[in-house]
């Protein structure tokens, strides 16, 4: 069985992509939200702000799962960046790019792959 391979400049184009996507529905939520306290300040009909409270509780579950995927995501380039140590950076230094986020040792994660 034939193996892909795949490389750390490909997998940090596909982070970067899903961190958009991820800060695309992180303002949408905003935007919902925002609507969401202007129905409540409107309705006073408690079926309507039973429902409304429904609406307020996803909002929040999926608030959680978005910065669930945004630290799952930061926490894989840093996983690639520490490949860097070894000698296997990419091509473009994308091991450079993370963000500042401090390893345990104390050297932050864009040092890593520095010879």
């Amino acid at each position: 069985m034939k193996k892909e391979i795949i490389y750390n400049e490909n997998l940090h184009f596909e982070h970067e992509h899903w961190k958009s996507e991820l800060a695309f529905w992180e303002d949408e939520l905003k935007m919902f939200k925002n609507r969401l306290s202007e129905l409540v300040t409107r309705w006073t009909d408690k079926q309507v702000l039973v429902q409304l409270e429904h609406y307020q509780n996803q909002f929040i579950l999926h608030g959680g799962i978005i910065e669930d995927l945004q630290e799952t995501i930061e926490k894989h380039e840093i996983r690639m960046a520490g490949h860097g140590i070894k000698g296997r950076c990419t091509r473009y230094g994308s091991c450079k790019k993370t963000f500042g986020v401090q390893e345990q040792n104390g050297n932050s994660a864009a040092n890593l792959c520095r010879p």
